[in-house]
């Protein structure tokens, strides 16, 4: 029996990133360096940071999207394949409350279409839609993992369950 060395390539390759990329302040850079210490292969960091960019950017933007690349010594296409993935990562503008409506099965047969309907109604919107103040966002997404306290939603990392018109009212109405 003979022992063969394979040579493992890295699954992906630095690239040029061009001129637009993201800067942060030296306490973000901090926190980024920290999370990097955590992992001994530099792409697992990738989640963390990403919530990161987004937290300090918003949404994650093309210069944020390219920031992680050269952090991480990764393609572009790298950071966009895991960012549209994750319904938590946002790749386009959201509002300041993103509610996040599960529409799986579960939520569905439990009356998610009612709950989304009253959503939209309440804030004058569609899903997929921002209100003009900037302050709610509506999405469908797939399943949050909450199948028996259905219909539910998110907001930010809040669930909400068992929703109701008149329970849904309310966690709208305490929003500051």
């Amino acid at each position: 029996m003979s022992t063969q060395l394979i040579n493992i390539q890295p699954m992906s390759q630095p690239v040029d990133i061009g001129d637009e990329v993201a800067s942060f302040s030296s306490e973000v850079e901090a926190e980024i360096d920290s999370h990097l210490a955590k992992y001994p292969v530099m792409r697992s960091a990738i989640l963390p940071l990403m919530f990161i960019v987004q937290r300090e950017r918003g949404y994650l933007d093309a210069p944020g999207v390219a920031y992680l690349a050269k952090r991480l010594h990764l393609r572009i296409t790298d950071i966009w394949e895991v960012a549209t993935f994750y319904s938590m990562l946002n790749t386009t503008p959201v509002g300041k409350y993103h509610i996040q409506v599960c529409k799986t099965l579960s939520c569905k047969i439990m009356g998610e279409p009612g709950i989304t309907e009253h959503v939209c109604g309440k804030l004058g919107i569609k899903p997929g839609e921002t209100t003009a103040d900037g302050r709610f966002t509506v999405s469908l997404v797939e399943c949050l993992g909450s199948c028996g306290t259905a219909p539910m939603l998110q907001i930010g990392f809040d669930y909400h369950e068992n929703l109701t018109p008149a329970k849904v009212d309310q966690i709208l109405d305490a929003l500051p």
